[in-house]
């Protein structure tokens, strides 16, 4: 039997500005990568979000990014490990606090964007934030980019973590996401996005834009709520995955 986690990015509105569809996408998510106050999200949005996600139980995850809000955190910023290090630490605390406030725990932390993806790439960097969630919480489950640099930094300071793969976006021969540059990044189609996602879990293998399979592990796999078809989509995905007989649960349901 299959089984798999559905995470979503939540909690990036700001002020007045609203973003995604978080209340209507949670039914059909395990858990959830809450923005804490970077590179989206506020104090307010943030503490709405948690309780949303306790309310349909949901495990919580941080999601930290870079300092830029007019880039969303897609940016990459020249950062040091020193830098990576008290981010991922103040944005983790950060949201610890409304979780714990709220009387649940927190699972996860799941970096966003653009420092995401350097440290999927960058031992050093991706060391820097490991240890940061550690040195928080070495019972949180770090999420990164299935087979990267991340991962198996987690791994190395003894963190449990979680292979992440990606239902919406398309991927490189190495492993890599597309770049948001490219033309062909996001998968549009809602069939083909199901269909790869079931593919990663069931085969283990995902097909990069060059035309041929690489292997992938699929702990938990991330759609988005801010597109324009995010709700229809993940109704898709959670009825689809039931019908194939994989299981959705959260990280810790399936390391329990």
């Amino acid at each position: 039997m299959y089984k798999v986690d559905i995470n979503c990015d939540m909690g990036e509105s700001f002020g007045t500005y609203r973003l995604g569809a978080d209340v209507e996408i949670l039914p059909y998510v395990t858990s959830v990568n809450i923005a804490c106050g970077f590179h989206a999200g506020d104090p307010s949005v943030m503490k709405r979000t948690v309780s949303a996600a306790l309310a349909h139980g949901a495990a919580i995850g941080a999601h930290p990014g870079l300092p830029d809000l007019a880039g969303f955190g897609r940016r990459n910023l020249d950062i040091t490990p020193g830098e990576a290090y008290d981010m991922v630490v103040y944005q983790v605390g950060a949201l610890f606090g409304f979780v714990k406030a709220a009387g649940g725990n927190m699972q996860h932390v799941k970096p966003h964007g653009a420092l995401y993806n350097m440290a999927a790439a960058n031992r050093t960097l991706s060391d820097a934030i490991a240890h940061a969630v550690y040195d928080v919480n070495p019972e949180l489950i770090l999420y990164g980019l299935s087979g990267s640099e991340l991962v198996r930094a987690g791994q190395e300071v003894g963190l449990r973590i979680a292979h992440e793969v990606f239902a919406d976006r398309t991927y490189q021969a190495d492993g890599s996401l597309t770049s948001r540059r490219e033309a062909n990044a996001l998968i549009t189609d809602t069939e083909q996005a199901v269909q790869q996602v079931i593919r990663m879990v069931e085969a283990g293998v995902v097909r990069s834009v060059q035309g041929y399979d690489i292997a992938i592990q699929a702990d938990t796999v991330c759609i988005h709520g801010d597109g324009a078809h995010a709700l229809v989509f993940a109704q898709s995905l959670w009825q689809q995955l039931g019908e194939t007989d994989i299981v959705v649960q959260s990280v810790t349901q399936r390391q329990a």
